[in-house]
């Protein structure tokens, strides 16, 4: 989905986002089982709180590889191994 590689400054990862959906989707099933407008309601809140964030810690913050945050801290962190 994502054609280019962030940087996560949270754990240092760098890598294709993930997606992410906040939520529960038994939740989701389950209030669609028993009450249709919540259901519906909880629907609508997973699908627009859907996110890109690091495939390894979650992180949203993330920032494309090229940007300077992420420059100045790769050089930060391979200046320090």
């Amino acid at each position: 989905m994502f054609s280019r590689e962030m940087y996560c400054p949270n754990c240092g990862t760098v890598a294709h986002p993930k997606t992410f959906t906040r939520g529960s989707f038994w939740v989701e099933v389950l209030l669609w089982l028993f009450f249709l407008v919540p259901g519906l309601i909880y629907s609508v809140w997973r699908l627009t709180t859907r996110y890109a964030g690091c495939r390894e810690c979650g992180y949203s913050d993330i920032v494309p590889l090229d940007s300077p945050r992420a420059q100045a801290e790769l050089k930060t962190l391979s200046a320090a191994r």
